[in-house]
Order: structure tokens, then sequence, then C-alpha cells
């Protein structure tokens, strides 16, 4: 099985140019030895206590006793034995043969006539100048500045991962560039621009450096948060959670503790259940919220690697969280019991807004080009758009600016166009991914397409200008397909306005890697490629309210 529960777009020219090799120098060495001494102490006490409870048992397998046609037991004597053995010779099976000199044959018994050289550039069988490789190798990982980095959270048999690919879209190429291993399952990802660890915990960060790091949030209910820029990174540069607690405490002296038994219990320092939801705060860039099946809300401080606050808004598990574009302290949550809330951060005890929906949520976005509103998407296949203006005296008296059946199954992705007004996707476990067209008289479908990645988990628009149009798509085939939809010619009529006019016939652009031949589920429907177009005004059962 393999599948891509994330992506995460890296805007151009934040990704060095030429990524870092992860150099283990000795003092990390000593750290990594002291966490893998107490791995290995805790493995041999189980190890310990198995072998004393199979004490019996082991017993009666070593004895080598054997039992004639009769059934009378009959032992090999120590003797027969030996005589079996002796014309192997295994006591001499290691030593050298000896010449007529009396001097040992060995495979480097002419070392003496062998030249040897000061400088391999003296060495007439050495061809490949010095540095030659490093300097391929140096070339290979180069990410120059038109291009973008996707980063897919992908579980493959059973193995979890980071994928950092490179998407060059002049050339239409989209490759790996490296991976990152995780301890568990990747659940939500956020692009952080800040060098979260690499200060002094308590230090002030620099408000105006730039980094390139990924957070992510996992099944186990830490925050991960790794250096995109260095290359065979063995350790994140700081777990947010109890995980980060442990690792600290067991690094600090090396010396053996006792297991601690993971609380379940909500608190207010750490998540007890998987992480969700992330999400960064792009204007104050030491705060990362994050949302958990626990039911919670915590705001953490970067700088020190701590929760700063955690709240208590919802009554069942958190899984969509967006920060407010303009009103910065202000966060959008949705939750699965069938509420969104918009809270502003600074004032817990404020009974903040809250709407609600027909079925579990899914998705929450603020609309980037007019935050007075924001979007909803459910477990039943609706969107909803929201005026943060109207707020209903309880949930159950919610009425929507416009409520669309988007699918027949789940909306389990959604995303808005940051570049282009009105200009939104769908994806759902149905497997197709939607195109609409937002004006002031509602949404129109634009186009359906299956792209061939399996049930859709993630779709995201590129955020950069040159990339406005490009939406990176994945699911449970565990595929990365990056598709240039202002070649589709739906789309080109839809936003005739915003396309950069091209002569002659403009062919299709999809840029994907090799998806995998097995789905998380057995494949059905439409072929891939297959797609339905509609016009201006055509609806999907929209309903107003």
């Amino acid at each position: 099985m393999s599948m891509i529960t994330a992506t995460v777009w890296v805007p151009r020219g934040y990704a060095a140019a030429f990524p870092t090799q992860y150099d283990v120098d000795k003092h990390e060495l000593a750290r990594i030895s002291k966490l893998a001494k107490l791995k290995l102490d805790d493995a041999n006490e189980e190890l310990g206590r198995a072998q004393h409870h199979n004490e019996d048992d082991s017993k009666t397998d070593d004895d080598s006793d054997e039992q004639d046609g009769n059934g009378v037991q009959v032992s090999q004597s120590k003797g027969e034995a030996d005589d079996d053995l002796r014309e192997y010779n295994l006591d001499h099976y290691d030593s050298d043969e000896v010449d007529e000199d009396g001097e040992a044959v060995s495979m480097f018994g002419n070392a003496k006539s062998l030249a040897y050289h000061q400088s391999n550039a003296e060495d007439p069988y050495i061809t490949i100048p010095e540095g030659d490789e490093e300097d391929e190798e140096r070339e290979e990982l180069q990410i120059l500045a038109t291009d973008n980095m996707v980063v897919a959270a992908k579980v493959e048999d059973e193995v979890a991962h980071l994928e950092v690919y490179v998407y060059e879209d002049e050339e239409d190429n989209l490759y790996v560039h490296h991976d990152i291993m995780l301890p568990a399952i990747p659940l939500c990802l956020t692009w952080l621009d800040i060098p979260v660890g690499k200060t002094s915990i308590g230090d002030t960060v620099d408000q105006s450096s730039r980094a390139n790091f990924v957070a992510v949030g996992t099944f186990d209910p830490d925050i991960e948060i790794w250096d995109l820029d260095t290359v065979d990174c063995m350790y994140p540069n700081a777990i947010l959670g109890q995980g980060g607690e442990d690792n600290k405490a067991d690094s600090a002296d090396g010396k053996k503790k006792k297991k601690r038994k993971r609380s379940k219990k909500p608190n207010d320092d750490y998540h007890v259940d998987a992480v969700l939801t992330i999400a960064a705060n792009k204007n104050h860039r030491t705060l990362l919220a994050s949302g958990s099946a626990d039911k919670t809300i915590k705001l953490w401080d970067l700088s020190t690697l701590k929760c700063a606050k955690s709240y208590s808004y919802h009554t069942d598990k958190v899984c969509s969280l967006m920060w407010h574009p303009k009103e910065t302290t202000v966060l959008l949550s949705g939750s699965y019991d069938r509420t969104v809330v918009a809270a502003d951060m600074r004032a817990p005890d404020v009974k903040a807004p809250r709407w609600g929906v027909e079925s579990d949520v899914e998705t929450v976005r603020w609309n980037p080009h007019d935050p007075n509103y924001f979007y909803v998407t459910t477990e039943n296949g609706v969107v909803h758009y929201h005026d943060t203006r109207v707020i209903p005296s309880s949930p159950e008296k919610t009425t929507p600016v416009w409520k669309l059946q988007a699918h027949d199954e789940s909306v389990s992705s959604f995303d808005v166009n940051p570049i282009i007004p009105g200009f939104l996707v769908t994806g759902s476990t149905d497997k197709e991914v939607k195109l609409w067209n937002v004006q002031s008289s509602g949404p129109s479908m634009v186009i359906s397409r299956n792209l061939g990645v399996g049930k859709v988990f993630s779709t995201t628009f590129g955020p950069d200008a040159e990339v406005g149009f490009r939406l990176a798509v994945a699911g449970s085939k565990g595929a990365v397909q990056v598709w240039d939809t202002s070649t589709n010619a739906a789309v080109r009529r839809a936003f005739a306005t915003r396309v950069a006019p091209v002569d002659g016939e403009v062919k299709e652009r999809i840029v994907g890697m090799d998806e995998d031949s097995s789905d998380s589920e057995d494949e059905g429907g439409v072929e891939p490629g297959g797609e339905t177009t509609h016009g201006g005004n055509g609806w999907e059962s929209m309903e107003e309210d």
C-alpha cells in the first residue's frame, strides 16, 4: 500500500541553491550514541524477560537426543561427532598456506612490489581527477531560482517519509530531490520560513531571517520540524510535544530513565492524540497553531519550542485550521463536532463566533481576496460560503451565502487560488478533481477530471504568480501530479482575462512521477484523463438558502 496524505509548495527563492549534506560531528555522534544505548538497554531488558519466560522450553529444544525406529532414545557420543568433523580440519580453516620458503601465501603477498604515489595526480592508473565526483553530485543537487519545491507526506509499505520534489516549470519536469524518513505516519504539513532550532532556546529570532523548513504533524502526538535544505538528515531540528521533552531529557545526561507511558489525558503542554492540522502564521512568524484528535488547539512559540496556550473551542476532533490574512491573531478552526469557530487567540475567555454545518468538517479556508468570507467543506461533499459579519445566534441557525453540492462523497481536499480570484479546486474520495469559477452570481463548475491519483487527499495551488495556475494533486496511489490548468481549454475560457494569450493550439500539460502500481483500495470508475466540462452557467446540485 502507498498513499500521500498531504502536500505543500515552497515559494521560489527560498530553497538553498546548493543544499548541504548532513554532517555528523563528534558532538552529534555522542548524542546519537547515548540515545542508541538507551534504546539498546531497553531491548536487552525485554529480551532477558522473554528468555527467562521461555527457559524451560529452550532446555527442551536444546536437547540433542534422537530416537530410533522403535522409539528408543539414542545419543551420539562426543568421539563419533569429532570423527565426522575431523576430515574438514576446522581447527586450521583460517590458517594461511605456506610456500617452499616457509612464508605465508596470501592474496596480497606481493604488496612490497606495488608502487605508491604521494599524489593521485602522479598515478597513471587514476584517470578521474579529484573533486570531479563531488562537483557532479553538487550539480545534481542544485536548485535554480526558477524552481519550486513540492513536499509530499508519504506512507509506503508501512514506511513513513517525506518526499521533497523539485518542479521545473519551464522544462515540464518533476523529480524527487531527496527524502526524509519519519518515525510515524504524517498527517499534515505546513511550510515555515523561519530557522527553527538553529538559535539557542530563549534567544530572539531575527524576523528578517529566511529559511526553508517544514512542520509535520504525525499520528504520534508530536510535531516535527525539518530543514529542507539539508540532505540525508537523521533527526529533526525540533520536536514540539512530549517526544521532544523526552529526547531532551535523555540526551542531556545519557542516564537510563524508566520508560514514561504517554498520557492520554488532555493538558496545556502538549497534544495526547494525533495531530490532524497545523497552520503557520505568516505575520507573527514564531507562532504555530495545531489541532488534534484530542479536541484541543495548541499555540506554539517556535523561539522556545514550548506550548504558549491551549484552547478548547470544540467537543470533537479539530481537523482544519487557518490564520486570518489580515487580522493576524484570528484563527479559523473546523471540527468533527460540525462547527466552525473564528477566535482571537489573544482573548481565550471571550465567546467566539460559531457557525454550524450539516456534517463533519473536512477543510476551512479564508478567502484571500476578501477576508470577510470563508469556505467550509464537509464529509457530505458540500462546500459552504460564509460571511463573518453574519453571526448566527446558534450553530443550528447558520445561513450561508451559498451552498454547493460539489461531490457525492467527502470533499477530502480543497484550496483557494491565492493569485487568481474566484478560482477554487475540490478533490474527493470519489477520485475526481473539480475546478470552480466563483462569480457574484455564485459558483460554476469549469471542469471535472480524474488525474489517476486514486482517492484525492491533497490539492494545492502554486504560491507564486509564475505558477499560479499550477495545481499539485496527490492521493491514495502515492503519486503526485502537477497540472498546468491554464493549458486546459475550459479553464482558458473561464479565466480568459487572466490567462496569457497564446497563438495556435495549446497542448494540455500534466507533469508527474510514475505512479505506484497499487492503490490503497481497488480502483474503478473513470480512467485517468477522463474529464467533464461545463459552460459558464453550469451548475452541479447548487442549493441556495
